[in-house]
């Protein structure tokens, strides 16, 4: 089990460790007063990664080789200059730019492959690198399909890779998931990409686009190591699964208190177990009735428990981003942060919660590491 998790928040990057007897405290920051969008752990070498987002000075990107006691900056990508004359517009005629926005996802490649490191960002660029993070190359594949030209904003105001599935049977083989653009899936290491997006539905597009790739919004995308050909995805239209390898996905509906939400995580061993964190859409993006809850599902989504043992149940309007939920590979540990700054982590699989915090900044992600 994970005994620490790092918490990005608007105003710095925390770090909670497991205290005595199962409770957990706040035990440090890095970047105090920085946006720090992301962090992710390579599981090959142990180092951590930082995504920051200061604004005017743009995106940076840094990497610690001894768990937080010193960062280093690294390199960040760089977009293709383009063509002369060339102005890009999504389908509201606002103007996409050629330039890193922000990070919105960091994956390791398989153990196989050392140093190799994908990244997802906004606007709509997929990036990888050879050494660890130091330089990195476009996906020039994936950002001169002519489909690419159709994704829009979701989550943001312009279209952005958030979900990276490097599969763990072939690192050549890779998923990403597009908010909105939908799941696009390539065999060769980034050579060529094939749209995955037959079964999903998106109920907000026009009646001619409901089922075509570049309407669906993935808000979260995973995938089950123990079962690669299992994944989940959180849509802005609800719950989807697939069980045959991103081929088809099947809609889940009826869930309640909602179907909507961003987050979502997967068992490591047990492809039938998942977790959601509802909440009211579109405008509102609030829990309902103003009670943070979890759902769970042991049985591949025929049916939910709504989990509440610990969270607030009453006047709570905690908004929990598509990053900010996560699961150690225990499978037992999970937390959770919110947009009002608070923290919960439960040791049994969301059964019940205990609150981490209550007064952070703003939370974009969490990550046990």
């Amino acid at each position: 089990m994970s005994d620490q998790l790092l918490i990005s928040t608007r105003k710095g990057l925390f770090a909670a460790r497991r205290q005595g007897k199962g409770g957990w405290a706040l035990e440090g920051v890095s970047f105090l007063g920085d946006n720090v969008s992301l962090t992710q752990q390579d599981p090959r070498d142990g180092a951590w990664y930082a995504a920051l987002d200061h604004g005017h000075f743009g995106a940076k990107l840094h990497r610690s080789r001894d768990r937080g006691v010193s960062w280093e900056e690294i390199g960040v990508p760089a977009y293709p200059t383009p063509p002369e004359g060339h102005v890009e517009k999504d389908f509201l005629g606002r103007e996409i730019p050629w330039r890193l926005i922000r990070f919105w996802c960091l994956a390791p490649g398989l153990a196989s492959q050392p140093g190799l490191l994908w990244a997802g960002t906004l606007p709509g660029g997929l990036f990888w690198s050879e050494d660890h993070g130091d330089t990195w190359q476009m996906v020039e594949s994936l950002w001169n399909l002519p489909d690419r030209r159709k994704w829009a904003g979701g989550g943001a105001d312009v279209p952005g890779i958030h979900s990276i599935c490097v599969d763990p049977r072939d690192g050549h083989r890779v998923a990403v998931a597009v908010s909105s653009g939908g799941v696009w899936i390539t065999l060769d290491c980034g050579r060529t990409w094939t749209a995955h997006t037959a079964g999903m539905r998106a109920d907000y597009a026009p009646p001619e686009l409901v089922y075509a790739p570049e309407s669906q919004d993935p808000h979260r995308m995973v995938q089950c190591p123990a079962a690669p050909d299992t994944y989940w995805v959180q849509h802005h239209n609800g719950i989807f699964r697939s069980t045959d390898n991103a081929m088809s996905w099947a809609e889940i509906t009826e869930v309640k208190p909602s179907v909507f939400g961003f987050p979502v995580m997967v068992h490591p061993k047990d492809p039938d177990t998942a977790w959601f964190v509802p909440a009211i859409k579109d405008e509102r993006r609030i829990p309902a009735e103003g009670r943070v809850v979890v759902n769970r599902t042991r049985d591949g989504g025929r049916t939910f428990e709504t989990l509440h043992k610990g969270l607030p149940q009453a006047w709570a309007y905690d908004l929990v981003y598509r990053h900010a939920l996560d699961l150690d590979a225990s499978g037992e540990r999970l937390a959770f942060g919110s947009t009002t700054g608070s923290v919960w982590i439960s040791e049994d699989g969301g059964d019940s919660w205990l609150t981490l915090a209550e007064h952070l900044p703003p939370v974009h992600a969490v990550a046990f590491v």
